[in-house]
């Protein structure tokens, strides 16, 4: 088993900034406000030759018992209950506080190997104000500074120390082939795992759509807008497929986002999106489809994303209510009516099932091989049933066609006056390819290449 470390503390004492020192990369939002942090971020990171993962946690305030922080106290727990060793980060700054010793006696509790580390001691490595910390009864503190990488080798070495040994024999991981048949389709390419982000306005039932996936609680489902911040990346398995679902921060109309930590997180979101190989646009069955979800619909069909449309809360909503959400549909989201759409309930998991067979077929449709010869074929049969109209005294003349690329699939098509195609036509030709080849669930891109006229001379 890969050995875990959590890195624990009361809320801005540094635990993000030390997360990206580790695993060496900008994964979790770092700014100057506590508890930024809420859910566990999983990471890796290479010791010795050994893969450790490295989790990073929410401010850990033990002695709250309501509200978002009693959430985050409760991932805080279940990270410390999963890890190996647990580093136990405290500001040099501000000192000792009556919080640190709140979360040390509980530390001492679990009898896991801790390592007291006090940050932000830039330039301060053997400074008086260290012997305080002493207090805390768990060991020498390890001066260093996550922000300027003083003295992270000395921790480095401590975690390795504290590591259980290796196992002398360790199984090998099994690979997991890919189901047969046509709604699983071929994986892309050196794509391991499906990666699946949840998308969608604030409160609709984004984290609790994660949880209801993954069989746990595995991020923060809290009756409050903007309880997620971070896109959470959370590996799992369904019916033999390995998937890794991300969890994204709710997006807000631009003229209501103001603080700078929302807009880092409206970034996230949308690399989140863009780095995804199937995106759920999640719903509110309660309150419709606003203008919103159809920008976040835009923004994953431009990025290219498969993309299915669930409608959250479905069992909150009467007859009435759900006849208006299917008019809603067709009115302000007619640009994915290639996305299938399920009708599902998060809280109490009805309509998962078939939701996650909508994602798989979707990432088919995204990397299916479409063989020249039948995809020439269905372009001829289309131009046979309805010819592209003429442009003046020109009519455009279809001969061959080829896919030039997948996720999403990209139909080339060959021939003479191309440039001259109207977007209606376009858009016949995409229904009759979907049609033909099983595409439903993924965007479509059809490019024209004209043949140059050999008597038009060349300037």
């Amino acid at each position: 088993m890969t050995p875990i470390v959590s890195l624990v503390g009361r809320p801005n004492v540094g635990k993000s900034t030390l997360f990206n020192r580790l695993t060496r990369s900008r994964d979790a939002i770092v700014a100057d406000m506590p508890g930024l942090t809420r859910d566990r971020h999983y990471g890796m990171l290479r010791l010795a030759d050994r893969p450790v993962i490295v989790v990073d946690t929410g401010g850990f305030e033990p002695v709250v018992d309501t509200g978002i922080v009693h959430e985050m106290a409760r991932q805080t727990r279940q990270a410390i209950a999963e890890s190996d060793v647990v580093v136990f980060l405290v500001d040099l700054r501000t000192g000792l506080s009556p919080q640190d010793l709140h979360i040390a006696a509980e530390l001492r509790k679990t009898g896991k190997p801790i390592i007291l580390a006090v940050n932000k001691a830039e330039g301060r490595l053997a400074h008086p104000s260290l012997a305080e910390f002493h207090e805390l009864a768990l060991g020498d503190p390890l001066p260093l500074s996550a922000a300027h990488g003083d003295a992270i080798s000395d921790l480095l070495d401590a975690i390795v120390a504290a590591l259980p040994p290796l196992e002398d024999e360790q199984e090998p991981e099994a690979v997991i082939a890919p189901a047969a048949g046509p709604d699983v389709g071929t994986p892309p390419p050196r794509e391991h795992r499906l990666r699946l982000a949840i998308a969608g306005r604030p409160n609709v039932g984004k984290s609790t759509l994660v949880n209801a996936l993954v069989g746990e609680e595995r991020v923060i489902a809290f009756d409050q807008p903007g309880t997620t911040r971070d896109a959470i990346e959370v590996p799992f398995e369904r019916d033999g497929r390995k998937f890794t679902l991300v969890d994204t921060a709710g997006l807000r109309r631009k003229g209501k986002v103001f603080e700078a930590v929302e807009k880092f997180s409206v970034i996230k979101t949308l690399q989140a999106i863009e780095q995804a190989n199937v995106v759920v646009l999640l719903l509110d069955a309660t309150e419709g489809v606003s203008d919103q979800d159809a920008h976040i619909a835009s923004f994953a069909v431009e990025a290219g994303r498969a993309l299915v449309v669930a409608a959250n809360k479905w069992d909150a909503v009467d007859a009435y209510g759900r006849e208006r959400m299917m008019v809603a549909l067709r009115q302000r989201l007619p640009f994915v009516a290639f996305a299938r759409f399920h009708n599902i309930s998060a809280r109490t998991g009805a309509g998962l099932a078939g939701l996650m067979r909508s994602v798989v077929a979707a990432h088919a449709a995204a990397y299916r091989k479409l063989p020249t010869p039948k995809l020439t074929r269905a372009i001829l049969d289309a131009v046979a049933r309805q010819q592209p109209p003429r442009a003046g005294t020109v009519r455009p003349k279809l001969r061959y066609a080829h896919q030039g690329g997948t996720n999403p699939p990209v139909i080339v098509i060959h021939g003479s006056a191309l440039d001259r195609v109207p977007a209606s036509y376009t858009r016949y030709l995409e229904a009759r390819l979907r049609e033909t080849f099983d595409l439903a669930g993924t965007p479509l891109r059809v490019e024209y290449r004209s043949a140059r006229n050999p008597y038009i001379k060349a300037e």
